[in-house]
Parts: C-alpha cells; sequence; structure tokens
C-alpha cells in the first residue's frame, strides 16, 4: 500500500494502525462498494483484495479480541482466529491469538464447530439474560460466556467485562446489524474502511443495519492507503 495522507510513500502498516495507549478502543473494519454495498453475493468477503485480506489479518494480530456477529459467523463461515505470518512481533507479550467475541441474543450456533472446539484461545459468547437456559448451558459448556443485558445484548456492559479480562483493544469485524449496535452505544472510537472499486446495484446490506441514529457521531480522516484501486481509510472519533 501507499500513503495519500498525510505524505504520500510506502507504509508501515503495523504502526499505521497501532492502537493509541490508554484505556479501552474499539475499532471496526469493514468493506464496501463505491455505491455502499457491504456485501456481494451475500458475502463480504467478494468485495477485497489481496491487501484487504492481508490488513484484515494485521488487524485480528493487534487485537486483544475480536467481536462478530452470530450471523455474521454463520454466512461467512467463520473459524477460530488463527496466527499469521505476518504478526511478527506484534502480539509480544500475549496470547498467540485473540479470541473470537461471538455476539448472539438466541444462541443460535453450534457449539461443536471448529470455531469452539479447535479456538486456539477459547472463545467468548456475549448474549443477554433472556436466552435459552439449555443454550446457555451448552454455551457455557464450549466458551466463556459474559451476559450483559436482559432483552438485549448491553454492549457498554459488555465492553467492560472484557476490559475486566484484560481486553482493552477491541475489534469489531460486524456485521452490519452488530456494528449498528456499537455505533449507537456511543462505543466506537474507529472505523477501518475498505474502498472497494465496484459498483453493485441491488439492495445489498449497508455497513450499518439498524435504526437512524439521533445524532450522528462525527469521524476525522486518520489517514487514507492506496493500493490498485482499493482506497484503506482510516477514521477516528472526533472527540
Amino acid at each position: 500500500m501507499r500513503s495519500l495522507s498525510p505524505e504520500p510513500g510506502d507504509v508501515d502498516l503495523a504502526e499505521a494502525y497501532a492502537y493509541p495507549p490508554g484505556g479501552v478502543w474499539l475499532r471496526a473494519n469493514m468493506v464496501t462498494s463505491l455505491d455502499g454495498a457491504a456485501q456481494r453475493e451475500g458475502r463480504s468477503g467478494g468485495l477485497g483484495n489481496a491487501a484487504d485480506r492481508h490488513l484484515f489479518l494485521l488487524l485480528r494480530g493487534l487485537a486483544d479480541v475480536v467481536i462478530v456477529g452470530a450471523g455474521t459467523v454463520r454466512t461467512e463461515g467463520y473459524g477460530p482466529v488463527k496466527p499469521s505470518a505476518g504478526w511478527d512481533g506484534v502480539r509480544a507479550g500475549r496470547s498467540p491469538v485473540p479470541p473470537l467475541a461471538i455476539v448472539s441474543r438466541t444462541l443460535d450456533l453450534d457449539f461443536d464447530a471448529p470455531v469452539f472446539t479447535e479456538a486456539k484461545a477459547r472463545t467468548i459468547v456475549l448474549t443477554a439474560a433472556t436466552a435459552d437456559p439449555a443454550r446457555l448451558e451448552a454455551a457455557r459448556a464450549r466458551a466463556d460466556v459474559i451476559v450483559a443485558g436482559k432483552d438485549t445484548l448491553d454492549f457498554a456492559a459488555a465492553v467492560k467485562e472484557l476490559e475486566a479480562r484484560g481486553h482493552r483493544r477491541l475489534l469489531c469485524e460486524g456485521g452490519p446489524g452488530v456494528l449498528a449496535q456499537v455505533v449507537a452505544a456511543g462505543l466506537l472510537d474507529e472505523l477501518c474502511l475498505t474502498l472497494s472499486p465496484l459498483l453493485l446495484a441491488g439492495h445489498p446490506a449497508r455497513m450499518l443495519d439498524g435504526p437512524p441514529l439521533s445524532v450522528p457521531p462525527e469521524m476525522e480522516l486518520a489517514h487514507a492507503l492506496l493500493d490498485e484501486d482499493f482506497l484503506f481509510l482510516r477514521y477516528t472519533r472526533n472527540r
């Protein structure tokens, strides 16, 4: 990738995307087409290129935990996080891989799937108090369970529980419904957005799938990188 701002030139991605020091920082990583589609043929993977895949893996390596919705786990065929060749030095002093934290209100998950049974870092499940007791018991047999909120997940409380477990560098990989709830809760500190040079039309999901926000948060452009005709944009919250 090459930098477009603040100065052109090659970029050390691990340095460019390093988390700021201090407390909890929640970043999201998403990809969209030029006309705002967050999926191509039902999946986000068809929108990116090799550089987008490399950044996807690097951001996982930089994170303490990876938050993702159960629908995305099913649709994208998620397995457990695995070490990447580009992680040299970025996980010094931490576990070899970050755990997945799967958001699921209904716990409609296959707890015998590799995302649970083959995870090098025990998978976390984030759910609400109204989850079915039998499914909750099954979840606790395969994962660390965080119950936050009554009818729906209280994301602010869930983030505090993750912080209590030592997870301060948070990465949200969506999907659009989960990210919309994170933004609505005022928790998003940073958005890493890959802009794919495609025009898809149709009626695919947008990057945020939720009701309109009464006070839309304002974001500041931190950097813009270029690879082929793909733009890699990093926005941080205007505090």
